[in-house]
């Protein structure tokens, strides 16, 4: 199964379950950052990332440089308030 296909299964698992106040405020969000263009900006597959060093979970500082040095990379950023 390719990743989408199972992504889509998630979503539509979890939409099931989900409080359907909680679903309209995350389905509000997303729509309001479709609407914001920043879809636009944002890159795409292939596209090179610029050299940045961010604080991951437990705080310590990562760069790409280091961490792609190390091999593949997967970015998840997360979105809101924990």
């Amino acid at each position: 199964m390719k990743l989408q296909e199972r992504l889509d299964k998630y979503k539509a698992a979890f939409e099931k379950k989900a409080p359907p106040e909680a679903l309209a405020v995350m389905h509000r969000a997303t729509e309001d950052l479709r609407s914001s263009g920043l879809v636009e900006k944002a890159l795409k597959s292939g596209d090179a990332a610029p050299q940045f060093t961010l604080t991951n979970q437990t705080g310590t500082a990562v760069s790409l440089a280091d961490t792609l040095a190390k091999g593949t990379l997967v970015l998840g950023f997360y979105r809101g308030r924990w």
